[in-house]
């Protein structure tokens, strides 16, 4: 189970990328429209400081001093160090799932956060993180082509 989530991780953060350089230009990765508040690159800032914090320092014991904040409030960051962060965050998820045994999958997980079941395990909350990614590649996908 462990190998089939890293290659869906490492696709889907490949998939991210892509997205990202699929933009116009970088202006496009900040611009609104409409009801959409969170454009690609907020997204993205909010993809990268998720798996960080989840995967990374959870269970891989990278420390990450997140600020959930700054992903919705920054602005302007260019392409080029969105692309590098969620490359640096690809190597971080695989590097951490390589690490780990399938034990691990049905442990708790170290952080229970608010809204999730009590003794989740870190398996579930891989699947959970999997599908909060994908939520988010689609709507930079949507993002990206309603305002191209």
């Amino acid at each position: 189970m462990l190998r089939d989530l890293q290659a869906l991780y490492d696709r889907d953060l490949s998939v991210l990328i892509e997205e990202l350089r699929a933009y116009p230009d970088e202006a496009s990765l900040w611009r609104v429209a409409g009801t959409i508040a969170n454009p690609a690159g907020t997204l993205a800032l909010h993809l990268i400081g998720n798996l960080s914090q989840f995967i990374g320092e959870d269970l891989g014991g990278v420390p990450y001093e997140r600020d959930r904040p700054a992903e919705f409030s920054r602005r302007d960051v260019p392409l080029a160090d969105l692309v590098a962060w969620v490359t640096h965050v690809r190597t971080l998820v695989n590097h951490t799932l390589e690490g780990l045994d399938e034990a691990r999958l049905t442990a708790v997980h170290p952080r229970q956060p608010p809204g999730f079941p009590e003794g989740m395990t870190s398996g579930y909350f891989l699947i959970h993180l999997h599908g909060h990614l994908n939520w988010h590649l689609g709507q930079i996908n949507y993002h990206r082509r309603l305002i191209s």
